[in-house]
């Protein structure tokens, strides 16, 4: 039997019908430009995010890499804030290929940074011991708070604070997706304030890898360059798109399940003596939970025997922690099935020790 893997939606696999597209996928040489089915992936993406153009990438990572590359000379900064995946999550690739430093700001309750923070941190250009600000990068949803969805407003706020000076505007949308649906909003109210936005097909949506980066023609043709630097020109990449396609026409269009068993997941954890969780936290497809100090049990232990003893795997999050994500191979009944799980061994192990 498959295992309920909740550690991220990550491991999503393609759905049947993604398989039978990449399957009978047109395809072209795309560094070339002539792949057909890459070309309509992007245009397809640039449509929906309301962008003049798009550019299929690897990984989310590298569409964050290429949009900061493409904003940014070497020696200038950006400011993002101090629990964004690019900071923490990205090897440091801003810094390390792009010579762009990442001036950091905390982050609020509801996954935002404050405004007046973001005005104060941008360099006084008079002063030439200061690095250039260059671009402000914001991220929906906010992986690190358990995939609190922000606001339109605060995309629109954020864009009239780079508008005053003069700086670009970078979403990273991984899950912009889940952001959209949690909002109940279009996904442009959400593109349409931000230069530039990077989403991945490869999580949720199912997709086995890729992401769409969008933006202006103009970016997009600098992205574009800056890919190929980065050896993230593909060949016959129209195999790998046509699920993307699926991703975006059809995935998306189902994530509020997603939502709704992380929700059923959460109340269930949260009758278990035991386990501690924020439920208004649970906003979209990730539930974050952690082991109160009543269990005589190690987080890695706790999810060892999970793994051993039931087939359900959950990430471990530092100390007591958990994530748990859920997405298109992870039904409600696969969500009892976990719930029950964790039961059982929190009980096994106070009775135990009782």
């Amino acid at each position: 039997m498959d295992s309920i893997d909740l550690r991220s939606d990550t491991v999503t696999w393609p759905t049947p019908d993604m398989r039978e597209a990449m399957a009978n996928a047109a395809v072209g040489d795309d560094v070339h430009g002539d792949d057909p089915t890459v070309n309509a992936l992007e245009a397809l993406a640039a449509e929906r995010t309301g962008k003049e153009a798009a550019l299929f990438v690897t990984s989310g990572t590298q569409g964050n890499l290429i949009a900061i590359l493409a904003h940014c000379n070497r020696g200038d900064e950006m400011i993002c804030s101090r629990y964004s995946h690019t900071f923490i999550d990205e090897v440091g690739g801003a810094a390390a290929l792009g010579g762009v430093n990442m001036l950091t700001l905390p982050l609020q309750p509801d996954g935002t940074m404050n405004l007046d923070e973001i005005r104060d941190a941008v360099r006084d250009l008079r002063d030439v011991h200061y690095p250039v600000t260059r671009m402000v990068e914001i991220e929906n949803t906010c992986g690190k708070l358990g995939g609190v969805p922000l606001l339109p407003a605060y995309h629109q706020a954020v864009r009239a604070v780079c508008e005053e000076a003069g700086l670009k505007l970078h979403l990273d949308g991984a899950r912009i997706w889940n952001a959209a649906t949690a909002l109940n909003v279009d996904i442009r109210e959400l593109t349409d304030p931000v230069d530039s936005v990077s989403f991945c097909i490869s999580k949720g949506l199912c997709a086995p890898v890729g992401a769409l980066l969008c933006g202006s023609q103009e970016f997009i043709d600098r992205a574009r360059r800056i890919r190929k630097m980065v050896g993230g020109g593909m060949r016959q990449a129209g195999i790998l798109a046509a699920a993307g396609i699926l991703s975006i026409e059809v995935m998306t269009t189902r994530l509020g399940e997603d939502h709704v068993h992380a929700r059923q997941l959460a109340e269930g954890l949260n009758q278990i003596p035991g386990l501690t969780l924020d439920l208004a936290q649970v906003q979209t497809n990730m539930v974050f939970f952690a082991l109160d100090d009543s269990i005589p049990l190690s987080a890695e232990d706790f999810r060892a025997i999970l793994e051993r003893d039931y087939n359900v795997k959950i990430d471990p999050r530092g100390g007591r922690k958990f994530r748990a994500v859920t997405h298109y191979w992870i039904s409600s009944a696969r969500v009892d099935e976990a719930v029950k799980a964790m039961r059982e061994v929190l009980e096994r192990v106070t009775e135990h020790t009782a």
